[in-house]
């Protein structure tokens, strides 16, 4: 075998495929950028209007608990760094086979860690908040770190154990700071805003404003237990990329993980909530799983059945996901909307909430079917 010049260690098995390409990822991340970005005012605007019962149901899934326990908003979050975790072993993988240097690496997620913090205060407006103590957490900016930690460990171990015993010792780590380390003044195992090892350590380590008063919902240690979602999409993306199981082996592989880290995240609940504002390591492995399954679910309809058509509409956002999370914070396009159709819609009663969301949808979506045509996309 001929020496290694880059100094880097062989990959971990012969039979990753890097150059193999995954159709349902764009999809899924559209999908999951869907809802943040109109989906849900167009479910509430129906649910209002038609008065269902469904969607009156639904709606109630598009809000965040305040506290403990788990709706589908607060899957969003996390399943786009699961999304971006995947991504990680693709776009590394054959760099590092290629004998890229290290550092060179290091440079590209260092590069898109500045890029997305930056993003993320912008997108606060910190220097208009309070100048002399702007917000410097935001949720890009945890999605940069978690992104630049789980890609370092991907590149410093390479093997899909490594990449597990990292996402676990996390989960314990959190579990053990936030169960059994005790708070000044409150004690150990105390999961409240002002009583959470998340408050004392924002309160000490973390510049700026905090968002719930007592500490961040992006602070610090919200980080490094995101860090696990995203390394726990790193091991999907190892298993898509086995070359010799078959596309159903990894289908249902990924299902049975999904299960798993649920009812795992269930029978613990009782002692150790769910509390997607702390990030407790149930929330990470309850909202995980549910990305396993849905991952699953996307690559079984899109890379296996190849039924692609459908999901176009949410490839186009996800190839841009970054630019319509920042164009519509930016941009008013619901101004727009109502300057189109806003007289009509006054003769439409609640009917016409419902056309402003749709024709809102749909001209952020032209906009970035025009990137998309015209192959511009913003690259982090």
């Amino acid at each position: 075998m001929p020496d290694n010049p880059s100094g880097h260690k062989e990959p971990a098995s012969s039979t990753f495929q890097p150059a193999t390409r995954i159709y349902s990822l764009d999809a899924l991340r559209g999908f999951d950028m869907f809802w943040i970005t109109g989906g849900e005012g167009l479910v509430h605007a129906l649910a209002i209007a038609g008065a269902w019962s469904v969607m009156n149901s639904l709606g109630n899934q598009l809000h965040h608990v305040k506290w403990e326990g788990f709706r589908f908003y607060d899957l969003i979050f996390p399943l786009f760094m699961f999304i971006s975790g995947v991504a990680i072993p693709f776009a590394m993988t054959s760099k590092i086979q290629k004998g890229t240097a290290g550092r060179e690496l290091f440079k590209k997620i260092l590069r898109r860690l500045v890029i997305l913090f930056i993003f993320g205060m912008i997108y606060n407006q910190f220097w208009w908040n309070d100048w002399t103590n702007p917000r410097i957490a935001s949720v890009l900016g945890q999605i940069a770190f978690a992104y630049f930690f789980a890609a370092l460990i991907f590149i410093k171990t390479q093997k899909i154990r490594s990449v597990i015993i990292w996402a676990c010792g996390i989960l314990a780590f959190n579990a053990i700071l936030q169960l059994f380390v005790p708070v000044p003044g409150f004690g150990a195992g105390v999961l409240t805003p002002e009583g959470s090892m998340n408050a004392f350590i924002d309160q000490r380590l973390l510049p700026g404003l905090l968002l719930d008063k007592t500490f961040d919902p992006e602070g610090v240690l919200n980080i490094v237990s995101a860090t696990s979602v995203t390394l726990m999409g790193v091991i999907a993306g190892l298993i898509l990329m086995i070359g010799n199981w078959s596309s159903y082996k990894k289908f249902t592989v990924l299902v049975i993980i999904g299960i798993i880290l649920v009812v795992l995240s269930f029978l613990l609940r009782n002692d150790y909530p769910m509390i997607k504002k702390a990030w407790t390591s149930t929330y990470d492995m309850h909202a995980a799983g549910y990305s396993f399954v849905l991952l699953a679910l996307f690559y079984l309809v899109i890379d296996i059945w190849k039924f692609r058509k459908w999901s176009f509409y949410f490839t186009v956002i996800g190839m841009n996901a970054i630019t319509v999370y920042m164009g519509t914070h930016v941009i008013d396009f619901m101004y727009t909307s109502k300057g189109l159709l806003g007289g009509l819609t006054m003769h439409l009663g609640p009917w016409g909430e419902v056309v402003l969301w749709i024709a809102y949808l749909g001209i952020v979506w032209l906009c970035l079917y025009t990137l998309y045509r015209n192959k511009i996309f913003l690259r982090v």
